[in-house]
């Protein structure tokens, strides 16, 4: 008998994640971090800047925003952020810490929404920074193709029925409607 695969759900974020969600963020930007020639406190103060800074950003434009956590096997492993318009389902920003990366959470999540997205009839969209070509082959590989192309961001978008893909296993926020 094989073992059953991970169960990958969400819940939404709250108050006492903030300690979790700086710690995701902070892990996204250790190579930067590397590189730069600033003592731990500098470092600190920056990532504590740029955190805020995204966190606000992402309300202000997306105030309908879902921000959720990520649980494989109820263990804490990342977080996502979904917007889900009238005329599209972005996925604002998804994150795992990074002894949790390149095991099919990812893949798992892009599944179902765009799976939702095909049930929606809408596109799913996502902004990928143009130097991360691990995500541009990542997505790419889900379907998506780049749409727009800014300075250093590309928006990548995903079209019902343009990439079937294997069936996503469905698990949702308890008590929240799609």
């Amino acid at each position: 008998m094989s073992p059953r695969p991970p169960s990958v759900t969400l819940r939404p974020v709250e108050s006492s994640d903030e300690p979790l969600l700086r710690r995701i963020f902070a892990s996204t930007r250790e190579a930067e971090m590397q590189i730069v020639p600033w003592g731990e406190e500098e470092k600190e103060a920056f990532l504590d800047m740029q955190f805020t800074a995204q966190k606000t950003d992402y309300a202000v434009r997306f105030p309908r925003s879902e921000h959720s956590i990520i649980l494989v096997d109820e263990v804490e492993v990342g977080r996502v952020w979904i917007d889900r318009g009238e005329d599209e389902i972005r996925l604002i920003d998804i994150a795992l810490l990074p002894e949790r990366r390149n095991g099919g959470t990812g893949t798992t999540l892009l599944r179902r929404l765009q799976a939702e997205a095909s049930a929606a009839d809408r596109p799913l969209r996502h902004s990928v920074y143009k130097q991360n070509t691990g995500a541009l082959r990542f997505y790419e590989r889900l379907g998506f193709q780049v749409v727009e192309d800014f300075e250093t961001y590309v928006l990548m978008e995903w079209i019902p029925g343009s990439h079937a893909g294997p069936s996503p296993t469905t698990e949702h926020h308890p008590g929240k409607a799609d």
